[in-house]
């Protein structure tokens, strides 16, 4: 008996001409190279590598073959004896994959005739057709107005693209989050000192301080120093806002009720009895509250690091550049219940913005946090805890963490 077919009622044949269009496999294998070729592949030897052999073992008919283990064998050069629960490489990768993947299909690959997805839960890829309906438009560019300077605008252009940008991304990052996920025993362990009453969870990003400049002088003019406006209360970091999108994508999954507010608005007195997410670096409000712990991003002396227990560490980068594009990052992990607010505290927080999102990565996906938490001690589940993390950067996108060091009390 077929699977889906009940005895005695016949099956409607669907005409041929109402079947939606299939991808060929060369339509597929062109789609592949444009990928690869993509600013987030072509970086990544291993990523193309990885998503090469599963799209040609799915072309092949191969499909079924496409296991972790297999996976981890023919790509990532394992032994036979290998075992997928001692090494999440595959996994690892998978996820990275998927990033990457709907990095491109948000920017460059916006108005591709087709996209190559890699759905939770599995190694086998889909292929769509964009058809009229689904597919993308791009959005229109407006054009500054012909009376403004030119240096003005490159300034106001460079902000709204920035705001752009992160907004693509927290979209993209809050599709894959949680998408398909049910029973997430490490995942739920850990976050279940947080969320064990019905008090709303109060999310906290940071602020980040931006100057604006003030007007628009005329174009023989060079912007004095007064012209420009600090404005620090109004700005969010990139990876902040998508960690901080993670972490409402996860809650709402959850039916959990939470509460978004940004660095400075937040008093003590919200933090008192409820429990808090604290998403980024901040100077003012939280670095108060986290100083005193083990592990510390102290950006009071150069070069910006990870302190432990106030004194350096390896854990810093001393050749970070002013627009801190970096090819590294450090992040810290905290979990705690706070003696002073009477209530648990999570800090997510990189020494730029590349750590934070990496971590609200790690928080958020049940794959990597068990790997993270793999030699955590006995009853780690109710203890206080500090990771230390340490982020590649690939062509501007953080890869999955590593934890470097770890603190249970």
């Amino acid at each position: 008996m077929g699977e889906g077919h009940t005895p005695g009622v016949s099956r409607a044949k669907v005409p041929e001409e109402s079947r939606p269009p299939r991808a060929t496999p060369q339509a597929v294998r062109d789609e592949l190279e444009r990928v690869l070729a993509s600013h987030e592949f072509r970086s990544s030897k291993r990523s193309q590598e990885f998503l090469r052999y599963v799209i040609e073992n799915t072309l092949g008919g191969h499909g079924d073959l496409l296991k972790e283990r297999t996976i981890g064998i023919d790509v990532f050069g394992r032994t036979a004896d290998y075992d997928p629960s001692d090494d999440a490489t595959v996994r690892v990768k998978a996820g990275e994959v998927r990033k990457r993947l709907g990095l491109y299909y948000s920017s460059e690959g916006l108005q591709d005739p087709l996209r190559i997805e890699l759905p939770f839960g599995t190694y086998v890829p889909e292929f769509r057709l964009a058809t009229p309906d689904t597919a993308p438009i791009a959005p229109e560019t407006a054009q500054p107005p012909a009376t403004v300077p030119e240096a003005a605008m490159t300034r106001s252009a460079l902000l709204r693209w920035m705001l752009a940008a992160a907004l693509v991304v927290a979209i993209a990052a809050v599709a894959y989050s949680w998408f398909g996920r049910a029973g997430n025993p490490t995942l739920d362990q850990f976050w279940a000192p947080v969320l064990n009453d019905k008090s709303p969870v109060l999310i906290c990003a940071a602020f980040v301080p931006v100057w604006n400049l003030n007007g628009y002088p005329n174009a023989t003019q060079t912007p004095r120093a007064e012209d420009f406006v600090l404005l620090n209360d109004q700005f969010v970091g990139g990876g902040d806002l998508v960690a901080t999108s993670r972490l409402v994508a996860m809650l709402t999954r959850m039916e959990r009720p939470y509460r978004v507010r940004v660095g400075n608005t937040v008093t003590f007195q919200d933090l008192r009895g409820a429990p808090a997410i604290f998403v980024g670096y901040s100077l003012t409000r939280w670095r108060e509250i986290s100083n005193q712990m083990r592990f510390f991003i102290d950006a009071s002396r150069l070069p910006v690091g990870i302190t432990d227990n106030g004194a350096p560490t390896k854990w810093s980068l001393p050749n970070l550049p002013p627009d801190r594009r970096t090819t590294e990052d450090y992040a810290l992990l905290t979990r705690v219940f706070h003696p002073d607010t009477h209530a648990m505290l999570v800090e997510i927080s990189g020494i730029t913005q590349y750590g934070t999102d990496a971590a609200g990565e790690l928080v958020t996906n049940p794959d990597l946090l068990r790997d993270a938490l793999r030699g955590a001690p006995s009853g780690w589940q109710k203890k206080n805890m500090q990771l230390v993390l340490h982020v590649k950067v690939i062509s501007g996108v953080p890869a999955s963490p590593v934890v470097v060091a770890s603190h249970f009390w």
